[in-house]
């Protein structure tokens, strides 16, 4: 006969014989399908064959977040879609959610969207398009994904893969990426005929005015300017402020818990990025390092120095840093530098080689300085630093297409 505590004890171990995240799999799945039914913890804890306490901790440490808030984002994305896509009333669109209660549905959906439904399907028929490929990453934060953007497998790699079935047309990316004139986009749009355009000052006042003749436009400043402002710019513009601020406290609140894990591994150690452009080393640093590395992280680093100018092999050894971040550039010449460098003796006595804590990062997401720019970058620190990333931004937010 059981005591007390061993009843408890054992009400928390898993079914003989059977493997938890296993069992968390099958529950994820069956929330899938089962997501417009009441799911209570109970519910989800019996489907996986596991106490209601362990079933909410397993659930938590595995993925990340609860597995009610999992299925609250279930629910809400599957009502953005019939608010886009259908002519369903409100009340039936929470019935097939989930939501018994049409007015709970719309107090939860401005909570988690931060719009209401009814906005929200307004909004969600626009179609925006971006001449700009550093906009993009502001727009997903915005949760639109664009009808039209400049979008490359190897300059944009990450928007190409993750998005290039859902920007109905993709656009050129034009100088300095290629050779393309600008007036060859001008003249998609035209064609496309997007209800709204948005961009940077970097185009020239007379691309400006010609894009002003198909659709209503936004250009924010690309320099002197932070990201933050630049996406209440465009949120402003877009009707979407709430979203905008909604991201920046997500990324807030991100940089505090990352913050505290990074500290704890790195400390005061001293933390360079460094950048091999043909035969020459940069102390390298951008708008998107310094905000993460050296502003939300704040990693400690050489402030007496300044970034960009060539840097020799004996002023790297005279700093000797703790932690070195090596971007090299693709083409020929720094790939060939990049691997005799680290037959030199200067390099491998360096006490980042020795105690090897170099790190090789690249231009994606490192010069991606946007709201889903900072985010990744965010993402890629922890997972240097630290060994572990949650991977939250990738789970979540995926952006709405702007299709019709």
């Amino acid at each position: 006969m059981l005591l007390e505590n061993d009843s408890q004890i054992a009400a928390h171990q898993p079914v003989p014989g059977r493997s938890p995240k296993t069992d968390l799999a099958n529950v994820k799945t069956y929330m899938d399908k089962h997501y417009d039914q009441p799911l209570s913890i109970a519910d989800l804890a019996s489907e996986a064959g596991i106490s209601p306490k362990y079933f909410v901790d397993l659930f938590k440490k595995t993925y990340g977040q609860s597995a009610m808030e999992y299925l609250t984002d279930l629910r809400i994305n599957r009502a953005k879609r019939y608010l886009k896509e259908s002519r369903y009333k409100l009340r039936d669109i929470a019935l097939r959610v989930g939501y018994s209660d049409e007015y709970y549905f719309s107090r939860k959906f401005k909570k988690e969207v931060g719009v209401s439904p009814s906005d929200y399907a307004k909004n969600a028929r626009k179609r925006i398009a971006t001449c700009s490929s550093s906009v993009i990453g502001q727009l997903l934060a915005l949760n639109v994904i664009p009808v039209a953007a400049p979008i490359d497998p190897k300059w944009t790699a990450y928007y190409y893969n993750a998005h290039r079935t859902e920007i109905q047309s993709h656009l050129k990316l034009t100088d300095p990426y290629t050779s393309w004139r600008f007036e060859a986009n001008v003249e998609r749009l035209v064609h496309i005929r997007p209800d709204a355009i948005v961009g940077t000052d970097q185009i020239s006042e007379q691309d400006q005015a010609q894009l002003a003749e198909i659709a209503p436009c936004c250009f924010v400043p690309k320099h002197h300017s932070d990201w933050r402002t630049q996406l209440r710019m465009i949120g402003s513009f877009l009707e979407r402020e709430e979203q905008a601020e909604q991201w920046i406290h997500m990324y807030n609140q991100r940089v505090e818990k990352a913050r505290e894990s990074v500290q704890r591994e790195v400390g005061r150690e001293k933390v360079i990025v460094v950048r091999i452009y043909g035969q020459n080393l940069y102390l390298y640093s951008n708008p998107g390092i310094e905000e993460v590395l050296y502003g939300a992280l704040q990693l400690d680093t050489f402030s007496d120095l300044s970034a960009n100018n060539p840097l020799t092999l004996e002023q790297l050894a005279a700093m000797n840093p703790d932690r070195i971040l090596v971007m090299v550039c693709p083409e020929a010449a720094s790939r060939a530098y990049w691997l005799s460098l680290q037959h030199s003796v200067t390099w491998r006595q360096l006490k980042a080689i020795r105690q090897y804590q170099v790190h090789l990062i690249t231009g994606d997401p490192w010069f991606d300085y946007s709201a889903v720019g900072v985010m990744r970058m965010l993402d890629e620190a922890l997972l240097i630093f630290t060994g572990y990333c949650p991977n939250i931004y990738l789970d979540n937010v995926h952006g709405d297409s702007q299709a019709t």
